[in-house]
């Protein structure tokens, strides 16, 4: 495990482009370490290797190409105390950042009331001050806190450092099936899954579903949509609905991508018209923060599933091509001794103001426990 650790640290030192990861309910940790400081970007989805895109998708997809980059992981990583040496200051969210806000959530809202938007997902950023930003170190806090949550730590040296902990799967595609995650509503953990949801919350879930659905017809076979059920992340409690189906023979990825992101979960509906209202109004650049990052086109292995009539064949395990890209939440991006936080929240007609400015604090609060 040291060893594992003492190559991303390498690196990052010898400022070399790296992704380390933990997939969500897993002990393997996997790095991919690119023998050099150029950047590549995505042209087609075809590419083989990790992708980091941002939230506008007009905007270029980052690759670390696995032609030219070395995989190494850690297979039976286990949580190790807290260490100590991460040291933080929140700076004190100022009267005028909050106000912002507060009257952006209002100006959506009304915008929502008098036009065919229907929803729009609104956020803002927060600045911690850091004595030791050391990434390693919050990568391991990341690890041990969040352990059903996709954990990374991805570093380019003509780009940024940006760790984070995301509950959010866009998409998963093994073969030709695929399985996508519909994730929305906010309340916090108090002790039980057991919890009651509004309408607002409600309806904003059924909007990502129904996007989902809508976007990609064209694109698949038969969809199967499992019950809403409420799951944990953190501190914070969603609304989740996972969606699975075969995609049509020949269907590009590139085309799914494009049909899913951003999802109504991170921009909202019309996706163009909610797109546009952030990228004029929320005042600020989430670069990374709400776009997506994973494998593409990766090489893994699968297990036929076990019964009775293929005992035999447990042995033959397939190998196929798998993509699995997550949302961008719960992230932060470490500027020279300052951890930037995001967080946002999704706005319809129906939404409260002050208490979408209470959520985003709550979130806040959520990635600052490894801080």
């Amino acid at each position: 495990m040291q060893d594992f650790f003492e190559r991303i640290k390498a690196q990052y030192s010898n400022q070399r482009p790296f992704v380390a990861y933990r997939k969500p309910n897993k002990a393997t940790l996997i790095a991919r370490l690119q023998n050099n400081d150029a950047t590549y970007f995505v042209d087609d989805f075809t590419e083989k290797g990790f992708v980091f895109s941002p939230f506008d998708d007009a905007e270029k997809t980052v690759l670390i190409p696995d032609e030219l980059s070395e995989v190494i992981s850690y297979s039976k990583y286990s949580v190790i105390p807290a260490q100590a040496g991460i040291h933080s200051m929140p700076k004190n969210i100022s009267t005028d950042s909050k106000n912002f806000h507060i009257t952006l959530v209002k100006q959506g809202v009304e915008t929502l009331k008098t036009t065919d938007l229907k929803k729009v997902v609104l956020s803002r950023s927060e600045t911690v001050t850091l004595s030791e930003p050391n990434p390693i170190s919050i990568f391991k806090s990341l690890l041990n806190i969040y352990k059903s949550a996709f954990v990374y730590c991805w570093y380019h040296p003509k780009i940024g450092l940006w760790l984070g902990a995301t509950p959010e799967t866009l998409i998963k595609i093994e073969g030709s099936r695929f399985s996508i995650m519909a994730l929305a509503g906010t309340q916090d953990y108090k002790g039980s899954l057991d919890v009651v949801w509004q309408n607002k919350e409600k309806q904003e879930q059924q909007f990502v579903t129904d996007f989902i659905i809508d976007n990609l017809k064209p694109a698949v076979e038969s969809f199967k949509v499992s019950d809403v059920e409420t799951v944990k992340a953190g501190n914070l409690v969603h609304l989740k609905t996972m969606i699975s189906a075969q995609l049509k023979k020949g269907t590009p990825l590139k085309q799914v991508i494009r049909a899913l992101h951003p999802t109504p979960a991170v921009c909202g509906l019309p996706k163009e018209a909610a797109k546009q209202f952030i990228l004029k109004h929320e005042n600020y650049n989430r670069e990374f923060y709400t776009g997506f990052l994973g494998e593409l086109n990766c090489e893994a292995t699968i297990a036929p599933r076990s019964s009775k009539r293929n005992i035999e064949n447990r042995a033959y395990a397939v190998k196929r091509r798998s993509t699995q890209l997550y949302v961008n939440l719960r992230c932060m991006q470490i500027k020279n001794n300052e951890a930037i936080i995001y967080v946002g929240g999704g706005i319809t007609k129906h939404s409260n103001a002050e208490s979408e400015w209470l959520e985003t604090v709550s979130k806040t609060k959520t990635i600052k426990k490894v801080l």
